[in-house]
């Protein structure tokens, strides 16, 4: 009787740990389809801004250079979550309000080796 009761105690606990699992693994996904959704077009749209005021005869950025910098800082969520910090369309407090600080530091492990790599030099 007693083992039964310990194994009863061992399913409940374990099944607990898989609900409380799949509730972080939601949250996660959530916070991926909100950088998708609502901060990736700002992204664009900064990126759009950007290279309109800094355009010049050494940089043109044209058409084309817009839509391979959009490519390359949109292709990844990581990147748009890099992008958007570096251009303070997001800060940490919105992540910390939002409940995303940990979303943000999974998902930059996860793909750090997508990552682009800034050099302040």
């Amino acid at each position: 009787m007693e083992l039964i009761l310990l194994l009863a105690i061992f399913g409940l606990g374990a099944l607990a740990w898989l609900i409380w699992q799949l509730l972080r693994a939601k949250n996660f996904t959530r916070f991926k389809q909100t950088l998708e959704q609502e901060i990736k077009p700002k992204v664009i749209a900064h990126i759009i801004d950007e290279l309109n005021e800094t355009r010049s005869e050494l940089f043109p950025n044209t058409q084309t250079h817009q839509e391979a910098t959009i490519y390359f800082w949109c292709q990844y969520k990581s990147r748009i979550l890099q992008a958007a910090l570096e251009r303070e369309i997001i800060d940490k407090q919105w992540l910390t309000a939002t409940g995303n600080l940990r979303n943000s530091q999974h998902l930059f492990h996860v793909e750090r080796h997508l990552l682009a790599k800034i050099s302040d030099s």
